[in-house]
């Protein structure tokens, strides 16, 4: 899949491939990206300083992020 090269100009392109790469980091670091990217958005609308922006790497957003909880029973497997 190499849609960046159809973004139609190459500040296009430079921002599909910013969004694949943030989209490919929370694939690896196993975090939901649709989660991540609606709270680390409205921060980064705000001020960030320049020392905070690791915080905000999928990984470390994880671990800075509290465990589920273990109580919730798992759903039931569907009936066959």
């Amino acid at each position: 899949m190499k849609n960046y090269l159809f973004a139609g100009c190459d500040a296009g392109a430079e921002r599909a491939a910013i969004a694949y790469t943030i989209l490919g980091c929370c694939q690896l670091a196993d975090v939901n990206p649709v989660e991540y990217l609606s709270d680390v958005l409205p921060r980064l609308a705000r001020s960030v300083r320049l020392r905070d922006v690791p915080a905000l790497l999928p990984a470390r957003w994880k671990a800075s992020r509290p465990a589920p909880s273990a109580a919730a029973p798992a759903p039931a497997p569907p009936a066959t």
